[in-house]
């Protein structure tokens, strides 16, 4: 039945292109965003999961962040116990100097003076964004230090951080207000480290005086040489000086173990935020070789079905002539 009332071909013609136009503006939108799932109305369960990963990334951009600044505390400190080993090094050598008969115990007192002055100055200059793991102005111990490392989320959805901790105890060099708690300020019994001693009794020395009398100050002599010093006492102080050199081995081997275990971490934090980065790209990111054939192909259809509503509504027209 032909009606000049109702076209049905031109209303079927017409639903055909908006349904084309609608499809159209969709994959235009892909296009211009890049984006696949751009808001909670294209696939809410995928943007869901999208922003959540996202947040979570920039936080992890953070802990990157924080373990920069954390290996750079590392290396300053490091770099400031290696620099206090070659000088304590050089205390042990001039010591052992002292030992040679004849030799002018004062002139190298002199130079020990100089190399202890060094070593406070080392210890004093080790400070990165206000903290100085080497010199510690407390009357306490140092502690626990903590190093951001990581940011977890559980399967229930709950966020926790991980931390590298690292004992600056004892990388402690010198106790500035508490001298037992640094190993170039604090006691070392020279009859503990004799292995020829036949007697219980202490034998203390230390490095270097800090003058403090706030904390508990060293209570033996310090190393120093004079015209009097005997022979066995150039000894107990090599013994002494030798043991301290063994105590900051140990703690610039425990620097370079957290180092490692900064860099190794941040790494680690570098790939995930890919991995991450990734992850959402696979679920909200459009192929945007497929959106630009489905863009052609929409165009096609958009112009057949504008040729289908000309032919449908040409139909009308063709009504006149039965009047004629």
């Amino acid at each position: 039945m032909t009606s000049i009332l109702t076209n049905s071909s031109a209303m079927a013609a017409l639903q055909t292109l908006r349904s084309i136009s609608t499809d159209m503006d969709t994959t235009q939108s892909r296009i211009s965003s890049g984006y696949r799932v751009n808001s909670a109305a294209d696939n809410s369960a995928y943007w869901s999961i999208a922003t959540t990963m996202r947040s979570d990334n920039k936080a992890l951009s953070t802990v990157q962040d924080a373990l920069g600044l954390g290996a750079a505390k590392v290396d300053v400190a490091y770099t400031g116990m290696e620099s206090a080993i070659e000088v304590v090094t050089e205390i042990k050598a001039k010591l052992v100097a002292a030992r040679e008969p004849g030799v002018d115990k004062t002139k190298i007192d002199a130079e020990l003076t100089e190399l202890k002055n060094q070593l406070s100055s080392i210890a004093e200059s080790a400070s990165f964004s206000g903290e100085n793991w080497l010199n510690n102005t407390s009357t306490t111990a140092a502690g626990t230090k903590e190093i951001i490392g990581g940011f977890n989320r559980d399967s229930a959805g709950l966020v926790s951080l991980t931390t590298l901790d690292v004992d600056v105890s004892g990388t402690t060099l010198i106790g500035a207000a508490n001298e037992s708690l640094g190993i170039l300020t604090k006691d070392y019994d020279a009859n503990a480290l004799d292995p020829d001693a036949t007697g219980t009794t202490t034998r203390n020395y230390y490095l270097i005086d800090t003058g403090t009398t706030t904390g508990t100050a060293a209570t033996g002599a310090g190393v120093s040489l004079s015209d009097t010093t005997t022979d066995s006492e150039v000894e107990d102080m090599i013994r002494v000086v030798d043991s301290m050199l063994a105590d900051m081995t140990d703690s610039a081997s425990n620097l370079g173990a957290v180092n490692k275990r900064v860099s190794m971490q941040k790494d680690f934090v570098s790939n995930l935020m890919d991995s991450i980065d990734k992850g959402v790209g696979m679920l909200v990111d459009a192929d945007m070789n497929e959106e630009s054939t489905r863009l052609k192909a929409l165009q096609t259809q958009q112009q057949l079905g504008i040729q289908a509503l000309s032919i449908a509504n040409s139909n009308s027209q063709n009504v006149l002539s039965l009047f004629r």
